[in-house]
């Protein structure tokens, strides 16, 4: 009977419109009752919980996004500007023989490992400085995506008991997203990487298990080394743009992009490949603004990200890197 007391109260605090009904500290209680189902320890519970705190900042963050869209001529400026492509070049150039180790065990270019590490934290030094139990628990307790950040709680604890870091020292964002890499706990859960053999997984320190975290991600997401991203292309006068998306149903392959007058951005014709490669027309503004040409690495990289402008930042960082 009490364990079936103590399911009922995790299940009953996991309601959303209960849970606008109790104390945060009841809320907690409800989480650590998961958790203890979950097969999460007292020391670990203790630990993560000791002085866990509700961050009204963390929900002012998230309703008050900038609403303000800015175009991709406004954004991708902002997003890599010179100085972040200098430091890029510079950080690649001192990591090289550990990026391309990691590369060539992941099958994953360098250049978009680093990129994506300078779009998630400039790399490395905007993290976040949220305690991640903190924040994801205020999240959870907000109620507006209480499951996802309830399950992200728990990933985050799964994280403590396996010691690949601990709660004093798990940093993040407002939402949870963690190190170097920017993972929230499921995809450090799914992707994180031992880079440098230490037996932990280390996304907020070591420079190693970033890189291979990230190589990882892209790989196990389906990235071909073999292939870059897409690049930035013209459409002529009249063009369906109604054939623009990334549905399966929209991807065709360069030389059928041809004959429909797409070319290079410099009004060039595509390249004509002997294995032709499948691309998918994108148009993050309008017609009369930026539109590219992407090939599945780009898919990989909306995996990552659900952003357009996000993915083309990386994109655009990557090339800048080695050309």
């Amino acid at each position: 009977m009490r364990k079936l007391l103590s399911i009922l109260l995790g299940m009953s605090l996991a309601s959303p419109v209960l849970a606008e009904n109790v104390s945060f500290d009841k809320y907690i209680e409800g989480l650590k009752q998961e958790a203890r189902q979950e097969g999460i320890s007292e020391q670990v519970l203790n630990s993560a919980f000791k002085n866990v705190q509700y961050r009204p900042r963390a929900v002012v963050a998230d309703r008050n996004q900038p609403e303000k869209k800015l175009t991709l001529d406004e954004y991708i400026p902002r997003a890599v500007p010179q100085w972040k492509v200098q430091k890029a070049k510079a950080l690649y150039k001192q990591y090289y023989d550990q990026l391309h180790d990691i590369g060539a065990k992941y099958g994953v270019q360098p250049r978009f490992i680093v990129a994506l590490w300078g779009i998630e934290s400039n790399f490395g030094s905007l993290t976040g400085g949220y305690h991640v139990i903190d924040a994801l628990a205020t999240m959870a307790y907000d109620g507006r995506r209480e499951k996802f950040f309830r399950n992200e709680t728990m990933a985050a604890l799964k994280i403590l008991q396996q010691g690949h870091i601990s709660a004093a020292n798990m940093k993040g964002s407002w939402a949870g997203a963690m190190g170097q890499c920017q993972f929230m706990p499921s995809s450090f859960l799914s992707f994180a990487a031992d880079g440098n053999g230490d037996g932990k997984k280390d996304i907020w320190s070591s420079k190693e298990d970033v890189f291979a975290s990230t190589a990882n991600y892209l790989s196990k997401s389906g990235w071909n080394s073999h292939r870059t991203w897409g690049r930035q292309v013209k459409l002529p006068k009249g063009f369906d743009v109604s054939l623009a998306g990334r549905q399966a149903s929209h991807g065709k392959y360069l030389a059928e992009w041809s004959k429909l007058g797409v070319t290079r951005y410099d009004g060039r014709h595509l390249p004509k490949l002997k294995d032709d490669i499948k691309a998918w027309l994108i148009v993050p503004d309008d017609e009369k603004g930026r539109v590219y040409l992407v090939y599945n690495n780009y898919n990989v990289l909306m995996k990552w990200n659900r952003s357009y402008y996000f993915a083309l930042a990386v994109s655009h960082l990557a090339d800048a890197i080695v050309f």
